[in-house]
């Protein structure tokens, strides 16, 4: 007669925070990161990174020695993606959700990503939105930038005068500039366009206003223009076959 098993399991969470115990914990460890601008030193293991994480079974292949050094990515956000490898979860905070879920893309990890996107929209604010946008924009998610896009919509004139907005790309800009749904007045608009431009990004000022003030429903010269939906009536409109519906 065959031998029948059954798998049990022990608790989740004494086993957790063992292995939340070794995070960073130079006993035992085999490996050293220098990370961030600041240098700092983080210490982990070879055989765990390597089996969660394909990034860093490549990283970590034979012959590579210790330290490694990983200057791009903050040493806080580089602490969460470990506790994330090491135990599955991760302690998020809003100052740093996108600095940890940019690594996360960087570094292939998908569940690590969702919860960042999940934890960003659940505290997605006007000091987080343009920073947000500008991840979401970098790195290609399409979701994110809606969202954030839909919040800007709704928080216009207080989005158009945070830092975050005057660092935006400008290819990040764009659809922002290109939305009708803006809840500000036009001048205002033209404003932190201008203060952006002067920022950052002064060649790109009259490509993008272009198409903030140019955009039409078709190509045709008898599709009138749209009035945004801040835009206040002004005489100077019927120049431009405005709609004002």
């Amino acid at each position: 007669m065959e031998n029948t098993g059954l798998v049990v399991h022990g608790q989740a969470a004494p086993f957790s925070t063992a292995l939340r115990s070794l995070v960073n914990n130079p006993q035992y460890s085999d490996v050293c990161f220098v990370v961030g601008q600041e240098r700092q030193e983080v210490f982990a293991h070879r055989c765990l990174l390597a089996c969660r994480c394909n990034f860093f079974q490549r990283l970590l292949g034979p012959g590579v020695p210790s330290p490694v050094v990983l200057s791009t990515v903050p040493a806080e956000a580089f602490l969460a993606v470990l506790e994330f490898l090491y135990t599955n979860r991760v302690k998020l905070h809003r100052y740093s959700v996108l600095e940890v879920l940019t690594a996360a893309v960087e570094y292939g990890l998908e569940e690590l990503q969702e919860l960042c996107l999940e934890f960003v929209v659940k505290v997605l604010d006007v000091g987080l939105v343009c920073e947000a946008l500008q991840v979401a924009v970098t790195f290609g998610l399409g979701p994110l930038q809606e969202r954030c896009i839909a919040f800007i919509e709704a928080h216009s004139q207080e989005a158009l005068r945070t830092r975050g907005f005057l660092e935006l790309s400008a290819t990040a800009l764009l659809p922002v500039l290109r939305s009708d749904k803006l809840s500000v007045d036009e001048a205002e608009l033209v404003q932190a366009a201008r203060t952006w431009a002067r920022v950052g990004a002064v060649e790109q000022i009259v490509e993008a206003w272009k198409c903030h003030t140019l955009q039409r429903r078709d190509a045709t010269r008898s599709a009138p223009c749209r009035r945004r939906r801040g835009t206040l009536p002004r005489d100077h409109h019927r120049f431009l076959d405005l709609h004002f519906k």
